[in-house]
């Protein structure tokens, strides 16, 4: 019996957050909304969406002894996610700086602070929370040895989700581990390469992918929904309409639903629609955290 339904290790940041009419080109200086603050990084997002839903989560993070680190981890605690894995000090917390255009599409500039401090050393001290769940799930905005350590900490029968964001090449033992391996356009392109320019068809990508040793693969794909890519083949998973405020989150609670329906026991096709019904409800929402959805929203969808 697994004490948590998912382990999310990763980055935890403030959001500073301004609205504009249109993103400045180089040189340019436009004007925009008041400044608003938000907890947000993608572990800590994803911990929160998935605690929001009911699943059982723990986050293995590191924040800054300051005020943004006491919002992070009060946020946290709010959603009912453990923060007994929280290291606190070493830097000041992360910060991302985000713009968002009438659209709700953002543009993010993240400052790692002491997400870049997390290390595989803290990874390996908390060996107890990898016993004792189900799922564990990471992101690129940690050091990448500290991700390979995470693979290293794997437990029989556990089961890892990655999501490479900001992307960048990643080792073998890593992509091997995935499953799945959860990407955008963007992001699939860095991790394919030369390879990338192959096609414009997302199924071709998701093959791509697969050859390069990940046991399964999702690629989403926005308005247009997303797929779900394994040995036994492929399945689109349709989008769900809604107004877009603002897109800030949106991947990392699919991300986190995706996780927890999989731990669950649910097929990658069951559990990516719902994920894709998450990241509906969240993007009619302002914010990250705050705009993270409860089962019964979910359902009302």
């Amino acid at each position: 019996m697994y004490d948590y339904d998912l382990l999310v290790v990763g980055s935890a940041n403030a959001d500073l957050v301004i609205g504009v009419e249109r993103r400045p080109d180089a040189g340019e200086t436009v004007l925009g909304s008041d400044l608003a603050v938000h907890p947000g990084g993608k572990g800590a997002n994803q911990a929160v969406a998935a605690a929001r839903l009911g699943a059982r989560t723990v986050l293995l993070a590191r924040v800054g002894d300051d005020g943004h680190g006491r919002l992070l981890l009060d946020s946290q605690r709010a959603a009912g996610v453990d923060t007994v894995g929280v290291l606190v000090g070493g830097a000041p917390t992360g910060v991302a700086l985000i713009t968002v255009d009438p659209s709700g599409d953002n543009s993010i500039v993240v400052s790692p602070g002491a997400n870049g401090r997390l290390t595989p050393g803290d990874v390996r001290a908390a060996a107890s929370l990898f016993h004792a769940s189900r799922v564990v799930s990471t992101q690129l905005e940690i050091p990448l040895e500290t991700v390979v350590e995470v693979v290293r900490s794997l437990v029989p029968g556990s089961r890892f989700v990655l999501n490479p964001s900001p992307p960048r090449p990643l080792p073998a033992e890593v992509l091997a581990a995935c499953d799945p391996l959860i990407v955008n356009e963007h992001e699939a392109k860095v991790i394919l390469g030369d390879r990338a320019g192959v096609s414009d068809r997302p199924e071709d990508w998701a093959r791509l992918l697969l050859a390069k040793g990940p046991r399964s693969v999702v690629v989403t794909l926005g308005g247009e929904g997303a797929l779900v890519a394994s040995s036994t083949g492929i399945t689109r998973v349709p989008s769900v309409k809604v107004h877009a405020v603002d897109t800030t989150g949106a991947g990392d609670a699919f991300t986190a639903a995706l996780a927890w329906r999989l731990g669950a026991g649910e097929s990658p096709a069951e559990a990516a629609a719902y994920a894709a019904r998450v990241g509906a409800a969240t993007v009619t929402k302002e914010g990250a955290q705050v705009s993270f959805p409860t089962a019964a929203e979910v359902a009302s969808l």
